[in-house]
């Protein structure tokens, strides 16, 4: 058990990057336009793109959040780092999607594609109340925004559920300093979450996950986000003292009492 857990924390902090080979198809599907492309491994992935309107702070939430998720046991589909080549603008034909490649040259986020997957229905759907109760545990953890039954960014593949897209996580970081976001703050957007309603058991969860998310686990998946990724107008001195304050703010959300735990227990009530 603890050589397999080792196993699952190392695949979270460590990233294969792959070089995208083919732009396939475009996924027009919020703001940030993501696409379906082939990498040199021959693998198909859903490409977030560092260019795109929300910037490089979605990639770096998409990253942290959809590790963190990863090394809780949740599922979301592996996580890659991808070499963006803004040569491959040439062959598209649309002008959007060559600005939106040019302005991404360099690393950019993907996760695995899911062919054929489908968005999840919660009229037809019936999930585990445990699982259900981990997943609202860890969006009130991370903050995020996008699970709404407007919004879930849940997929249903080979009859089991998976997260996707965690781009609008941690959405203290917008116009951040490090030091103006309160990690004890409750969440109360919780209540909006399309899995509240099986989630009866976010008590019974809640020491076993936040146990799992050591210290050193948090500054392990924090420790792979790219500098490239890091660097904008925000007041820190340099990319080690942002990561920092990322670990910081993570760990410290984590200490009693935990306001987002009760506060989603309360929210389902």
């Amino acid at each position: 058990m603890l050589a397999h857990r080792f196993a699952q924390y190392a695949c979270a902090m460590t990233p294969r990057t792959v070089t995208a080979a083919r732009y396939v198809t475009p996924l027009r599907e919020g703001g940030s336009m993501p696409a379906v492309i082939e990498a040199d491994d021959d693998g198909l992935y859903v490409l977030k793109f560092r260019g795109a309107g929300q910037g490089p702070k979605a990639l770096v939430a998409e990253w942290i959040a959809g590790s963190l998720a990863r090394v809780l046991g949740l599922p979301v589909p592996e996580i890659v780092f991808v070499e963006l080549d803004p040569d491959l603008a040439r062959t598209e034909p649309d002008p959007e999607i060559q600005d939106l490649i040019r302005a991404s040259a360099g690393l950019n986020l993907a996760l695995d594609y899911l062919p054929g997957a489908i968005n999840f229905d919660p009229v037809v759907e019936q999930p585990d109340a445990m699982l259900a109760s981990r997943i609202v545990w860890f969006d009130a953890y991370i903050s995020n925004v996008d699970r709404s039954a407007r919004n879930p960014n849940l997929m249903m593949w080979h009859n089991r559920l998976y997260l996707i897209d965690h781009g609008a996580a941690l959405y203290f970081h917008h116009g951040w300093n490090g030091t103006d976001a309160d990690p004890g703050r409750g969440f109360p957007l919780i209540r909006e979450h399309v899995l509240l309603p099986w989630a009866g058991g976010i008590g019974d969860v809640d020491a076993a996950m936040a146990a799992t998310l050591t210290p050193e686990v948090i500054s392990g998946i924090v420790a792979s986000v790219p500098d490239a990724w890091l660097q904008g107008p925000d007041a820190f001195a340099d990319a080690a003292t942002q990561r920092a304050a990322y670990t910081d703010y993570l760990v410290q959300r984590l200490a009693q009492p935990r306001r987002f735990a009760q506060e989603a227990t309360d929210a389902r009530a």
